[in-house]
């Protein structure tokens, strides 16, 4: 087995059976040891983990193990068993990298200058062939010295739970949440405000005004995609053609809501409406 790491932060690894390579903004050494790579990655922000994950060449696969507290998406492109997989990456998940191509994207990873985040891309191209000469390999002198003083700071900004924008958030995610994954499903002003006003109770804010709804919704992008990346933020002729739809799948990507959030409003309204 053989993984190829790609990105363009780094130069090109090429690892082989039984090697490991570690990474993240500012991962340890944990010591000089043969086949251990550590690598940080140029221009984390200060809020990524120093150890995001560790990808292991096993005889019969290369296993990828997320470490960071960062979430992040893996999808894999060529040829995963089924078709092209995504999986949202937590804290201590372990998962098998497929034969061919896998992306690995870490929300807002990378600092740009100043400006807002942007996200970290790495690939890992998994082949049974034996190892190539044409990488460069690093030695244990090349590897980057870790900034083992440097904390983690906060990450951006977030949903406030409970708050009015993240309900709306949950309500224009509900049908990716609930495994409807169709751009017709995304819903209308009527319909958010309608989910709300059931989930709280008949208290749903000012949110059957429609305009209301579009600025949450803009909140929502801001913080899913980063400034740089905002579907609403950039100047534009003419209407944006499916930007709700592309600000819910983001949403859902980066679980600033989730699935269980989901379930949690629907029981605590079940039980209002029981009368518990």
């Amino acid at each position: 087995m053989r993984v190829i790491v790609r990105s363009p932060e780094l130069h090109p690894i090429a690892l082989s059976a039984e090697e490991r390579l570690v990474f993240g903004r500012a991962p340890h050494r944990g010591g000089r040891r043969p086949g251990r790579y550590a690598v940080a990655v140029p221009g984390c922000g200060p809020y990524v983990s120093r150890v995001l994950g560790d990808v292991l060449v096993e005889p019969a696969g290369v296993r990828l193990t997320w470490r960071g507290t960062n979430e992040a998406m893996l999808s894999s492109l060529f040829d995963a068993p089924g078709g092209a997989r995504r999986v949202t990456l937590v804290d201590g998940m372990s998962v098998v990298l497929d034969e061919g191509k896998n992306e690995l994207v870490v929300f807002a990873g990378l600092e740009a200058g100043g400006g807002p985040p942007k996200d970290l891309t790495l690939t890992f191209v998994v082949s049974g062939a034996e190892r190539t000469r044409e990488l460069t390999e690093l030695s244990g002198s090349d590897l980057p010295v870790p900034e083992a003083a440097v904390a983690t700071a906060e990450a951006p900004e977030v949903l406030g739970r409970y708050s009015k924008v993240w309900y709306v958030a949950l309500a224009l995610t509900e049908p990716l949440l609930a495994g409807t994954d169709d751009e017709q499903s995304v819903p209308t002003h009527q319909e958010i405000h309608r989910r709300i006003d059931h989930w709280r109770g008949g208290d749903a804010w000012n949110l059957a005004d429609p305009r209301r709804v579009d600025e949450a919704i803009k909140k929502i992008s801001r913080i899913a995609f980063g400034e740089s990346l905002d579907p609403y933020g950039a100047a534009r002729d003419g209407r944006l053609f499916n930007a709700r739809f592309a600000v819910a799948k983001r949403t859902a990507q980066r679980r600033l809501v989730t699935a269980e959030d989901l379930d949690e409003v629907e029981r605590a309204a079940r039980r209002r409406a029981d009368g518990r």
